[in-house]
């Protein structure tokens, strides 16, 4: 059964100075559906990320996730800082690096966004960073701090406080890229079991074997456009342009996992 369109990004170009680093690109993601972005570096996948909740602004086009169009008010002027701020609530995003704050708890850094963002009372937002730390098998490590914490364990931390928000979809920027090789599978196998409860999620991410068994579409970019997508099985069966075919011969045999 096709689920609804939660994401709708049509017509994104986004420049910086002379360089034109996204070219009219258009996407949907929808309810439920992990999608991932696949290509080599410097083909515009992590400023698309960035463009989909706005963290870039993008030269022309749009975003809009469920009946919100992103930097736009409902009457259709632009929206200020503060409401802007609002709609990127929608997203919750997973960066390379775990930006956690080295001297809060693992509890505290989650419980940090619902109590400063949303309003929520310290006792509900230290229990919402409870619940999902322990969804995220990291129960006897609530109370540790970041450096007390492999790389692994920050990373899935990240992932928590972007699900303490409570958000409809989350943007994952190559989340294992800064792990040591033994560390890689246990976040994997996070974001695996997020996608198994239906978890809206958009993934850049070198991980091949990860595309095959999870992805419900991937998505290959090169020079700033949406060169190729389809079911994993297929894009990376019978790839049809020989940009993606150089690629995945490049790719696999260092990545694949």
């Amino acid at each position: 059964m096709v689920t609804p369109v939660l994401v709708e990004a049509r017509g994104i170009t986004k420049r910086f100075g002379p360089r034109t680093v996204l070219e009219d690109v258009d996407l949907d993601v929808h309810e439920g559906e992990t999608v991932v972005i696949i290509g080599a570096s410097g083909s515009g996948k992590t400023t698309f990320l960035r463009c989909l909740n706005r963290l870039e602004t993008p030269e022309t086009g749009q975003v809009r996730i469920a009946d919100v169009t992103l930097g736009r008010r409902s009457d259709g002027r632009p929206a200020d800082e503060r409401e802007l701020s609002q709609q990127r609530r929608l997203f919750g995003f997973v960066f390379q690096r775990f930006n956690l704050f080295p001297h809060l708890t693992a509890m505290q850094n989650v419980a940090l966004g619902p109590r400063r963002v949303l309003g929520v009372r310290r006792a509900e937002a230290e229990a919402r960073a409870v619940h999902e730390l322990t969804r995220l098998g990291l129960a006897e490590h609530v109370g540790k701090r970041p450096g007390q914490l492999s790389g692994g364990q920050q990373q899935r931390v990240a992932i928590a406080r972007a699900l303490a928000m409570d958000p409809r979809v989350i943007l994952f920027d190559e989340p294992t890229s800064a792990l040591d090789p033994e560390l890689v599978q246990e976040v994997l196998d996070a974001m695996r079991a997020l996608a198994g409860e239906g978890m809206t999620m958009v993934v850049v991410t070198h991980e091949m074997r990860f595309a095959r068994s999870v992805a419900h579409r991937a998505v290959f970019m090169a020079d700033g456009r949406i060169v190729e997508q389809g079911v994993p099985n297929d894009l990376f069966g019978a790839p049809r342009d020989e940009r993606l075919r150089r690629f995945l011969r490049h790719l696999e045999p260092h990545h694949d996992r």
